[in-house]
């Protein structure tokens, strides 16, 4: 797999406190293992709306990053809210998730990432274009 990571990637990282750092490398991770996992070729690794941002030629964008002050103490995997992403999430993992809108799933900094389900939304984003007409509507 040929991962592509922008120096402005790079320097974000550096932005972050030391616990939000530590989050944010293991999504970070979880989003690479599952890269090579599922065989994804080329991976970029950059900053889009000033957020890490992961993008695939078959995937749609997902999106790492604190979630701002006002809302200090999460943070968050961003899916494309036009996608059928995390509508289909709610409906596998109803309550297993705290999902924003239909556009990201939360965690607070100090909760247990239930790993496994997180990787399958992972690895349906990295090959969105290739299921999308097979996701829920």
């Amino acid at each position: 797999m040929n991962i592509a990571t922008s120096l402005d990637a790079k320097k974000k990282l550096d932005l972050y406190s030391a616990k939000e750092r530590v989050s944010l490398l293991a999504l970070r991770k979880l989003i690479l293992d599952v890269a090579k996992e599922i065989q994804v070729e080329n991976l970029e690794e950059t900053l889009k709306w000033g957020e890490l941002s992961y993008l695939t030629k078959n995937g749609s964008t997902i999106r790492i990053d604190t979630r701002g002050e006002k809302k200090s103490g999460d943070y968050a995997v961003y899916f494309k809210c036009t996608s059928k992403l995390v509508p289909t999430f709610k409906t596998i993992y109803p309550d297993l998730f705290t999902y924003e809108g239909n556009r990201a799933i939360v965690f607070g900094f100090d909760e247990k990432i239930p790993k496994k389900q997180l990787r399958k939304c992972i690895e349906m984003a990295l090959v969105y274009h290739t299921i999308k007409d097979s996701l829920m509507k």
